[in-house]
């Protein structure tokens, strides 16, 4: 259902505008703020919210959290390491805070819809000034400007009400590739997952305001939009329309762009869905269909809602719809319970189906899931398991990407590469990555790559002009 929410903070925002202004004063610069996210794209989208807000309150974005005056730090419950890395790094910032006494240090995100992380913080970590949860993101000015105007610590409790906040500052970290949420919260309570006792339940933006935000990006030149949601799926239930018709209608848009979306739950995949895909012109044909198990034993202790038989039916009609669609999927291994037989099950699948791209994963017990409190299966047996999926995946990986080799394929640039910048980097319309020379100015924009070599992970290739 939708909740929509057109939340003013402009009264908090001016007032903060008339602190960061005194602040300059006294520094002989604007105050700075630097925001780190963990976790995935969601929680991306959400710190480009937080930049955006920051911005709008007087504060200069920097990439040093030693130079900030704000430091906001965004993160992820969906594994115990996660949250434990989030904490390490939160705990170096106690040296910053020694050194600079008005630095103002908020934690906010999933790991802190927690309550017992919340006490953890509030009792631990006595620099930090400010924790505040998912739901309560557009609530940064109002949050931080308690915390200053009252000079306490403010640990803001998880919100009973969830509502969908339209008019949200947006500061995008880059100026071709977006990420637009279209939903937020999860119904489906996956007996290992934490998502939905710390993003609440799901609600969607109505289809207008998706629509006018992806335009205005098309408009402005963007050209990568990914549309996010816990299961997009479900987008709309109770609204007269679905996820299919929002796709629909985004496509009618006219530009040079790629849409693609994520992530889809199998049981709600539909047939609709896939071929509103097939019939258009600018939905990447890529499906990203997360499988977690292929043993119908452990898919129904993880309380997923679909068979095997189910996945197998939707891939079938992806690939009879779509013969060109890269599929990629994601798998649990060592759920409570696996045997060797159940962990035969997920490697068959992945030798049946032959996924372009798996994203595994070792199950990691989250604290307040039914999975935690079921008996663990070894660890040195879950190692042993891992290895053997990711040698087939990468086999089957390697088998799919060689036929690429020598076909000229659209890549959009993303500048030179992290580890070698005399090399530059993009991503074709199946999401899998690519490597060749470019120039400055190709950066932002498609170009025409002839794949000369292919691996298991990436392609490489010239650009033909």
């Amino acid at each position: 259902m939708s909740q929509q929410t057109v939340y003013d903070a402009s009264q908090y925002i001016e007032k903060l505008r008339g602190y960061t202004a005194s602040l300059a004063a006294e520094q002989g610069s604007a105050p700075k703020c630097f925001v780190l996210t963990f976790g995935c794209q969601q929680n991306v989208a959400d710190s480009e919210k937080l930049s955006g807000m920051a911005r709008d309150m007087g504060y200069e974005l920097c990439d040093d959290p030693a130079d900030a005056d704000l430091i906001a730090v965004n993160t992820c419950a969906i594994r115990e390491h996660a949250e434990q890395k989030a904490l390490s790094i939160v705990g170096q910032y106690k040296h910053l805070k020694a050194k600079k006494p008005s630095l103002i240090i908020a934690v906010c995100g999933c790991m802190v819809a927690q309550e017992h992380r919340r006490e953890d913080i509030k009792h631990k970590y006595p620099y930090v000034d400010l924790t505040f949860g998912t739901a309560s993101l557009h609530r940064f000015p109002e949050l931080l400007w308690q915390k200053i105007s009252r000079s306490r610590r403010i640990f803001c409790p998880e919100e009973t009400e969830y509502t969908v906040a339209e008019g949200v500052p947006i500061c995008r970290e880059s100026n071709y590739r977006a990420w637009v949420s279209i939903m937020y919260g999860c119904n489906n309570f996956c007996s290992y997952c934490i998502v939905p006792y710390v993003r609440g339940r799901e609600r969607s933006r109505e289809m207008h305001e998706v629509v006018a935000e992806v335009r205005e990006l098309v408009a402005r030149g963007y050209k990568d939009i990914t549309l996010l949601g816990q299961n997009v799926n479900s987008y709309a239930k109770g609204m007269g329309y679905d996820f299919a018709d929002l796709l629909s209608e985004l496509d009618k848009i006219e530009g040079d762009f790629i849409l693609r979306f994520m992530t889809s739950h199998p049981k709600d995949a539909s047939y609709k869905l896939i071929d509103v895909m097939a019939n258009s012109k600018h939905i990447a044909h890529q499906f990203h269909l997360p499988l977690q198990s292929g043993s119908d034993k452990i898919l129904k202790a993880m309380n997923r809602h679909y068979d095997k038989a189910r996945y197998l039916d939707i891939v079938r009609y992806i690939r009879e719809k779509m013969p060109d669609a890269a599929l990629s999927s994601d798998i649990i291994v060592g759920f409570p319970g696996e045997t060797d037989e159940d962990f035969e099950d997920t490697m068959q699948i992945l030798d049946t189906v032959r996924f372009d791209m798996l994203f595994s994963f070792i199950y990691s017990p989250r604290k307040g899931t039914p999975a935690a409190e079921m008996e663990q299966v070894d660890s040195k047996l879950t190692g042993k398991r891992f290895d053997r999926l990711l040698a087939l995946q990468h086999d089957i990986a390697l088998e799919k990407n060689q036929p690429m080799v020598g076909k000229i394929i659209r890549v959009l640039c993303d500048g030179p590469s992290k580890n070698n910048p005399e090399i530059y980097s993009g991503r074709e319309e199946g999401n899998k990555i690519v490597f060749f020379h470019a120039s400055p100015e190709d950066t932002g924009k498609f170009v025409n790559v002839k794949i000369d070599k292919a691996d298991a992970f990436a392609l490489w290739g010239e650009i033909e002009k």
